[in-house]
């Protein structure tokens, strides 16, 4: 059992666009003609989106020349090159089978007012190119520590002078208050003085 897993997980794609029932999508396909290869676009609405893990589908559908032409896609197909959001719809169920008895405008659904059109995708594994880095930036950071730490050795030498030069300054003004506390003593002292012999 583990062994198929480990089979579908090698299958899966990194990323896979974010589905939801309603969408309008472009969904570009490779496809092989003889030698040549070209990517075909298929455009129209989602109509269903089923299944989970390698064997997840979802199926488009879109009105040709007044016929009705659905596609059902794999998600981690290597064939589907990408999936573009165009417009986001209102769905109000899972499955829109509905639309298929409907012509015209009624076989469109709604436009969500005022929604984003992002082109939003699943991380469903991590690229292994990734991991290395990560490992190696341990590595690098003391040598980035050690620079920091002479950073702040010199802040707090700039501030300690900053300080001395401040008290200096401070220091004479406490003297002239405290000349100025003294005169005012002095000259309320004779007033009240005056006051007792009165």
């Amino acid at each position: 059992m583990d062994i198929i897993k480990s089979i579908e997980h090698e299958q899966l794609k990194n990323k896979i666009p974010e589905l939801k029932v309603g969408n309008t999508v472009r969904v570009h396909v490779r496809i092989k003609e003889g030698n040549k290869e070209r990517i075909q676009v298929f455009e129209g609405i989602i109509i269903k989106v089923q299944g989970g893990g390698v064997n997840q589908t979802f199926t488009v559908r879109k009105t040709s020349y007044g016929v009705g032409v659905e596609k059902t896609f794999l998600v981690h197909s290597p064939l589907v090159e990408k999936v573009e959001l165009v417009r986001v719809g209102k769905a109000r169920r899972a499955k829109l089978y509905y639309l298929r008895d409907r012509v015209g405008k009624a076989a469109k659904t709604k436009e969500q007012i005022g929604a984003r059109i992002e082109d939003r995708e699943i991380i469903i594994k991590e690229d292994l190119s990734e991991e290395p880095a990560v490992e190696e930036a341990p590595e690098e950071a003391p040598a980035v520590e050690t620079e920091n730490v002479a950073v702040q050795e010199t802040v707090d030498t700039v501030s300690e002078e900053v300080v001395e030069e401040v008290k200096e300054v401070e220091e004479p003004k406490k003297e002239e208050k405290a000349e100025k506390v003294e005169e005012a003593k002095a000259e309320e002292k004779p007033a009240t003085e005056e006051d007792k012999k009165a």
